[in-house]
């Protein structure tokens, strides 16, 4: 690989020096924090950093009061242009480690809205540092990575949240009350669904290779995923549909439309999963898709059992069946999308971020259940600061924590697998624990499209598709836990 194509190098000294006495068992708080790790009084303000600024990053900042926005760090000037303007005494960066390197010590907290691939890696060292983080969705790439943030949320004892804002929705509050007061009766079945994805999936990687933008670190973007030229199909946003990238519409915003279910009938983990969609390509994730999670027997819920539960995920324009009872011409949920849960006795549907839910032949007359679960007054980067704020020892944590969301997370991203190894034409039976497909045998294959190309001739069109053949199991290890580009690491 050419000098060029490498991660640029810059001093480190610094920054590991840091990280190091985090490992050592010392958090390290900004020198005006006073209290207790991780405690500031509710009255002083935060001084809060942005790691991928652009996009969501610039909705979740705005959506922060009274605090001081200090640094801003994104890869593409252009593209965070809008953020800079609006936080002019903010010091902007393109590399976030080089913000730390020169600012460590005056912030308490991070924003990060970068695209899937780098979400780990960001939020784990800024967590080593002990800063408090704001992590969108979905939480990572991979199951591996759900897990470390989880156990270093832990181990740190930062606040933490994932920007599935609709967790902190009156909504999904709702859903999960009607439910577990029993008003469609035991749950047998549930189902989520989103109109995405808007942006062009089942694609080839390109062939050109075009200047790289001078507002863009192109080595800076790539970060721990595998070199790849420049092409503007990839970012800004567009990076959502490439496997190395983002994690398709299931990432984008099954954290969204999973969760009202997930939270409710507190689903754990699954023991077996299986997929289906159009085209899979090497490269993207496919227009459309179908995926099935088999969940075990869980214990009694308040006023309900938790028997065995298949849960199904369609994104693409695909849907479930209509409910019986269902009034005609009614959409299930709203255009984005929504979530149903089919019970002994009835069936819930709420929108996208869980909200507006209804008792199907009762829409007019939603059950009058006392509020058990704890409401959130403000927003969901609000609740993130009020958090933040507290200490460690006595905290009302966010309410979308990673405690909560790391493994929720691991549940979303865990669709991707079976996506992309539906080839192997079976049920794909999963140990938790060991983070682990158990029944891929070593010497199993997948055939995998890496081109479908046709021309017509004489009327007739003649196609022309190419396959890799591809190890199963080395590819469900690596797509569980990625092996990172040299010169990044999680530890």
């Amino acid at each position: 690989m050419d000098d060029k194509k490498e991660k640029k190098t810059f001093s480190r000294r610094k920054f590991i020096s840091r990280t190091a006495t985090v490992a050592a068992g010392i958090s390290i708080v900004p020198r005006h924090v006073l209290g207790g790790v991780g405690y500031t009084a509710p009255s002083d303000a935060l001084n809060i950093a942005g790691i991928g600024v652009g996009g969501m990053g610039a909705a979740n900042l705005g959506n922060i009061t009274g605090q001081n926005i200090v640094a801003l760090a994104d890869v593409d000037w252009k593209y965070a242009a809008g953020t800079f303007n609006r936080y002019p005494k903010a010091k902007k960066y393109k590399d976030y480690r080089k913000m730390f390197d020169d600012m460590s010590k005056d912030i308490d907290a991070v924003v990060i809205a970068t695209p899937d691939h780098t979400h780990a890696i960001t939020a784990a060292d800024s967590m080593k540092l002990g800063k408090h983080v704001y992590l969108q969705k979905p939480l990572t790439h991979s199951i591996y990575e759900s897990r470390y943030l989880t156990q270093l949320a832990k181990e740190t004892g930062v606040a933490t949240q994932m920007g599935n804002q609709g967790h902190s929705g009156e909504g999904t509050r709702l859903f999960a009350e009607w439910i577990q007061n029993g008003e469609i009766g035991d749950p047998i079945e549930a189902h989520s669904w989103t109109n995405r994805p808007i942006w062009p999936q089942g694609l080839e990687r390109p062939k050109e290779q075009p200047p790289v933008p001078a507002t863009l670190d192109w080595d800076l973007f790539i970060g721990p995923a595998n070199y790849r030229p420049y092409h503007p199909s990839y970012t800004p946003w567009n990076w959502r549909a490439w496997w190395d990238f983002g994690t398709g519409a299931l990432g984008d915003m099954g954290c969204h439309l999973i969760d009202p279910v997930y939270f409710a009938l507190n689903l754990g983990q699954p023991i077996a999963f299986e997929g289906s969609s159009s085209q899979v390509n090497t490269e993207s994730a496919p227009i459309a898709e179908k995926v099935t999670y088999y969940f075990p027997e869980r214990k009694k819920l308040k006023n309900i059992k938790m028997p065995e539960l298949k849960f199904t995920w369609y994104d693409g324009g695909l849907l479930p069946e209509r409910p019986e009872g269902m009034i005609p011409g009614k959409i299930m949920g709203d255009d984005g999308g929504g979530a149903m849960v089919v019970g002994t006795k009835g069936t819930i549907i709420c929108s996208t971020y869980g909200r507006d839910p209804y008792i199907v032949g009762r829409e007019n007359d939603p059950p009058k259940v006392k509020k058990t679960i704890p409401r959130v007054s403000t927003s969901h980067e609000m609740d993130w600061v009020r958090a933040c704020k507290e200490p460690k020892g006595s905290r009302t944590e966010a309410s979308s924590n990673f405690m909560y969301s790391g493994p929720f997370n691991e549940v979303v991203v865990m669709g991707d697998l079976a996506v992309r190894l539906q080839d192997l034409k079976k049920k794909l039976e999963w140990d938790a624990e060991k983070m682990e497909i158990t029944n891929i045998n070593d010497n199993e294959e997948i055939r995998v499209v890496t081109s479908d190309k046709f021309t017509v001739v004489e009327g007739d069109p003649k196609f022309d598709t190419q396959y890799a053949t591809i190890n199963a199991k080395q590819a469900s290890q690596e797509y569980i836990k990625h092996n990172y580009r040299e010169g990044w690491k999680l530890s």
